[in-house]
């Protein structure tokens, strides 16, 4: 992960956090980071100080209900519709693969 796709992975994480209403302490000991190091953890990720592992990105995700690759879609309009998709239910994803395939 370059400097950039940890800048972007940083403002998803921050806007997802923020959307669900969670600390940053509050969002990395529910991710099972130690108490005394989540928050400071979580601000060096929205940062994009410090790199993220695939493994624990997934945990974030679970914990703010966001599909893992909504923190590494660049593009705003793809990162909107990969959260609408994880967001939908069964129906409604087989509608939207059925319309995007039309394209």
């Amino acid at each position: 992960m370059s400097a950039t796709d940890n800048t972007v992975f940083g403002g998803r994480l921050k806007e997802a956090r923020l959307r669900a209403g969670l600390s940053q302490k509050s969002l990395g000991i529910a991710a099972g980071l130690d108490p005394f190091v989540a928050s400071t953890r979580i601000n060096r990720y929205e940062l994009g100080i410090h790199k993220v592992d695939y493994p624990f990105a997934c945990r974030l995700a679970a914990e703010l209900s966001v599909p893992a690759a909504y923190f590494f879609a660049e593009d705003d309009d793809l990162a909107e519709l990969i959260l609408l998709y994880g967001q939908a239910s069964k129906r409604a994803r087989t509608r939207l693969l059925a319309a995007a395939r039309e394209i």
